[in-house]
């Protein structure tokens, strides 16, 4: 897109944005967790200029997911886990963000999909690679199957797959506090927008992101990490817009609930 063009294109994505999830997990069964996330989502697009054409925060569509862990196994070197997880997500973000003269943002832009999507995940983890206790591999395998919502567009459906190769350079006693740190390889593949029925060809795509990843538990039930990912490699289509960059982080406080009974 041009600096002088004026008109956001209707596939457009976010130059820029910042999500922020508050994210509720209830253990409700050892192998069982029921989460609750629901994201606020700013959401700039500028052309290549600098010039910001729009801008805007508002709450995001929420997720329900039921995880589910199938298989762990305990020994000398460490656990081995999977799971799967699964849900819906449901429309509850905000759909009307207009640009800086009042015209309705096109639905790639806007904080909500107008769309219940369904939302599936894949995790594994690996401690002891190697035979290295202290060496973890996980993998994460996520896809968002997409409907069609706001402004008769259905955004095209996602798949990342995510690896994490991590090194535990300490750990206490207690295992109350340990430090996690290592290289991260990111796949994510989207597929293409239909609006109004009709396929708008080139506006998915490939990108593969590189990074590191370090994660620590500073205290009994408190964790907190940091990721940074660059662009490695992308599709050449002129109309995709691939992520450049990805920075991450977050603060997890676990606790109990205490139930009164008789």
């Amino acid at each position: 897109m041009s600096e002088s063009s004026g008109a956001i294109p209707p596939t457009a994505r976010p130059t820029f944005s910042h999500e922020g999830d508050f994210n509720f997990t209830w253990g409700f069964h050892p192998n069982f967790d029921l989460t609750v996330l629901v994201p606020v989502v700013t959401n700039h697009f500028a052309v290549p200029g600098g010039t910001v054409l729009a801008d805007g925060t508002g709450l995001g569509d929420m997720l329900l997911l039921v995880k589910y862990r199938f298989y762990r196994r305990d020994s000398q070197r460490g656990t081995t886990q999977a799971s799967v997880t699964g849900g819906p997500k449901i429309p509850t973000g905000r759909t009307n963000l207009a640009d800086n003269t009042g015209k309705l943002l096109p639905a790639g832009v806007q904080p909500g999909s107008g769309s219940t999507d369904f939302f599936i995940a894949a995790n594994w983890t690996y401690t002891g690679l190697f035979n290295l206790r202290r060496l973890v591999a996980d993998e994460d395998f996520h896809s968002a199957i997409r409907s069609e919502g706001t402004q008769r567009t259905r955004l095209g459906s996602a798949v990342e797959s995510r690896f994490w190769l991590s090194y535990r350079p300490y750990e206490s006693k207690d295992v109350t506090r340990e430090w996690f740190i290592g290289p991260a390889l990111s796949w994510l593949h989207s597929q293409d927008d239909r609006i109004a029925g009709v396929t708008q060809h080139g506006i998915g795509g490939d990108v593969l992101l590189a990074g590191i990843t370090t994660y620590a538990g500073v205290r009994p039930g408190m964790h907190v990490w940091l990721g940074v990912d660059w662009d490695v490699a992308h599709s050449t289509g002129a109309t995709f817009m691939p992520v450049r960059r990805h920075i991450s982080f977050g603060i997890t406080q676990q606790f109990r609930f205490h139930v009164l009974g008789k």
